[in-house]
């Protein structure tokens, strides 16, 4: 990264800059200060290329914490901006607005997770259309409590496991 545009990142108000290695740089940025912080990145240092929003539930901390993944093709450098966010009410600003792809990733996370991106385009199902239970990637999700309630058991034993069990081998 320059050293102009990481001067001027670490001066941002609510953001710390962490060396990752020679192209990659974490920075810690204040909800409050992501849309500066991406303007930043975008319009000084290229950073064009948003490849990806992920998300992290930490129960422990009662919070969410989302990872802007960004991309210089001048650089090739690579940035991971960290926003931990609460998780009640769960709720955020869209990015799209300033990088279109974020719709995608928005949308993505809302559906697991359950956050709600204000701005966002469009935060209806597109994974989970038929899905009535909670957002399956929280931690507090009970995955066997999910499936024991939603389902019945069948017994699995198809003609090739019975001729299987019938010569003496199968499945304890």
């Amino acid at each position: 990264m320059p050293a102009h545009l990481a001067d001027v990142i670490r001066e941002t108000p609510g953001v710390t800059m962490k060396p990752q290695g020679p192209r990659r740089s974490r920075v810690d940025v204040k909800p409050e200060a992501l849309s500066s912080v991406l303007n930043l990145l975008k319009g000084q240092g290229g950073f064009l290329h948003l490849s990806s929003i992920s998300c992290v539930d930490w129960p422990q901390t009662e919070e969410f914490e989302l990872v802007y993944h960004l991309w210089s093709y001048e650089l090739k450098t690579l940035v991971s901006a960290h926003v931990f966010i609460p998780k009640e009410p769960g709720r955020f600003i869209s990015v799209y607005d300033i990088h279109a792809p974020a719709g995608f990733f928005e949308r993505d996370i809302h559906e697991m997770f359950g956050i709600h991106f204000e701005g966002a385009p469009n935060l209806n199902k597109f994974i989970l259309t038929s899905w009535g239970g909670p957002p399956p990637m929280l931690k507090s999700f009970d995955t066997r409590g999910y499936v024991e309630e939603t389902y019945t058991w069948v017994d699995y034993r198809p003609d090739w496991l019975k001729d299987v069990e019938a010569k003496g081998g199968g499945v304890e």
